[in-house]
């Protein structure tokens, strides 16, 4: 009976091996001489080198990578347009600028929809001015007389301003065609991935269809409300690289695939945007310097120059026939994200001959529809740079008009510091917007006004500073989850050495932790 079983044993077995395919491939032909058998063997025994060699460099590496120093990685937090991408900017040009200036076409695309959605601003005011005219005008003698709008009227519209607008209306169409450069590859198509990567973003909760349909519905369709309904922000999603957004933008159609972001501009190419600035040049200098339009805008509460994306100081530069943008003007261009970015960088590590170190920065999108998206991130950051935009304190929120911003921001800052996923995480603040705080101040803007605990405390920058510095630093002292240094800076992100000061506090922070397996004591 044990026969019979190890026979049939047997036979199981030479089956298997013979229909396998792994083993019907390698096993030598049945014809094989010794001089293949010969030539066989050796190449086999080349193959074995080379595998053997490659499960050696690779062991290397990992055993490289155990025993160099930790990926340094730094958070950015802060509600939305608190400085983040700038700040994200700012840590390229210093520490890739190659990169950051081989982007210049790309950001010279966004510098002038910057331009243009400014005058869009502006054409809006004058036409709401227009329009409050003509109804009291048109108000008979025994109708009711209603009272001028206190932001809007009486002002007096001259002849040559509203012809000097007139002229000016084509930056409207302008405007939706730099933002189909940007949201659609080549030609054109609908259904570019870069239809999905930009959206064009009414104020409140990102609504999809309705930015689906502002991007897909031609100018006579009548759901195409572009033109007519209140200026959209275009927004990039990070979750497509914003660099291959930017390729396709530099492409006005399929045969000019050449193009690339490096820094090279096409002032040639009939669709850039740029000739159309440029012939518009004079009436957009004039239109931004009339005494009328700038009273206009002062009594409708309109502050473009406290606004991210000003340049319409710049526009007899900006709206030059071949203009390229500077570092300072990449800075301070604003273009609106969605989701999370993450730049890496090498910096210097003193404490280990001056090798390189790997650096990684996040930025999380700060709408709060987003802010859920930070939690994953708060268990593996060496340090938190939480951006305070402090010269919002007479603003409301885009996404809900009953909430300050600078409350918001208080209430963002006590979350962070409270965190118990962030005890041991070193956090600093940066009070940012300082230079447009001063304008406030200057201009006669008071914070008693929105900030009651301030009182009758000097309406002046030191003391304004000084105070929210004590209570930023109160709400940390209360809330923390765990004993902390608190670090805080006035800064205005547009200056590079704001970053300095980031990278400066980061090694303070790190030489207090016991990091020195991992080579961070500096």
């Amino acid at each position: 009976m044990v026969s019979k079983v190890s026979a049939l044993s047997g036979v199981e077995t030479l089956l298997t091996a013979h229909d396998d395919p792994l083993t019907m491939s390698i096993t030598p032909p049945a014809t094989e001489t010794l001089s293949e058998k010969t030539e066989r063997l050796a190449l086999e025994q080349h193959a074995k080198q080379i595998s053997d060699q490659i499960d050696q460099d690779i062991e290397r590496e990992r055993e490289r990578e155990r025993k160099a120093a930790k990926c340094i990685k730094v958070l950015l937090l802060g509600q939305s347009e608190s400085g983040k991408s700038t700040t994200l900017k700012n840590f390229q040009l210093l520490y890739d600028p190659k990169t950051f200036r081989s982007q210049r076409p790309s950001w010279r695309a966004v510098i002038q929809l910057n331009v243009v959605r400014s005058f869009h601003t502006i054409l809006e005011a004058i036409t709401r001015a227009q329009k409050h005219d003509r109804e009291a005008t048109s108000t008979s003698p025994s109708s009711p007389r209603r009272s001028p709008s206190p932001k809007i009227g009486p002002i007096q519209l001259s002849p040559e301003l509203l012809e000097t607008k007139a002229r000016l209306d084509q930056l409207v169409d302008l405007e939706k065609s730099i933002v189909d450069r940007l949201t659609t590859a080549g030609g054109g198509s609908k259904n570019s991935d870069l239809a999905t990567a930009a959206l064009l973003l009414a104020p409140g909760p990102i609504d999809t269809t309705i930015a689906n349909t502002q991007l897909n519905e031609s100018p006579s369709s009548p759901t195409a409300t572009l033109k007519k309904a209140p200026s959209r922000e275009v927004a990039i999603n990070s979750s497509i690289p914003w660099k291959e957004a930017f390729n396709k933008l530099l492409r006005a159609s399929g045969e000019r695939s050449s193009i690339e972001s490096r820094d090279i501009i096409d002032f040639d190419d009939p669709e850039d945007p740029g000739h159309v600035l440029h012939a518009c040049s004079k009436d957009m200098i004039q239109l931004w310097n009339d005494h009328t339009v700038r009273h206009l805008l002062e009594k409708q509460k309109v502050r473009l120059e406290q606004s991210s994306g000003f340049f319409l100081d710049s526009l007899d530069r900006i709206t030059g026939e071949r203009y390229t943008p500077t570092d300072d003007d990449i800075l301070k261009a604003r273009l609106k994200t969605l989701g999370v970015s993450e730049y890496r960088f090498k910096l210097k590590d003193p404490a280990s001959s001056g090798s390189l170190r790997d650096w990684k920065v996040y930025d999380v999108g700060g709408h709060r529809s987003q802010r859920a998206a930070w939690v994953p991130y708060f268990d593996d950051m060496d340090a938190i740079i939480f951006l305070a935009p402090i010269s919002c304190f007479d603003e409301v929120l885009e996404e809900d008009h009953k909430i300050n911003r600078l409350e918001d921001t208080f209430k963002l800052w006590t979350s962070i510091v409270s965190n118990p996923l962030l005890k041991n995480t070193n956090i600093i603040l940066f009070l940012n917007k300082v230079d447009i705080l001063r304008t406030k101040l200057a201009g006669g803007v008071m914070l008693k006004d929105h900030v009651v605990s301030y009182g009758d405390r000097p309406n002046d920058v030191d003391n304004v500073t000084a105070y929210l510095r004590r209570k930023f630093a109160g709400i940390m002292q209360e809330k923390s989850s765990s004993p902390r240094v608190f670090y805080g800076h006035l800064t205005t992100v547009i200056d590079t050495s704001s970053t300095n000061k980031i990278l400066a506090n980061l090694r303070d922070m790190l030489m207090r932790q016991n990091l020195q397996q991992t080579n961070l004591l500096y």
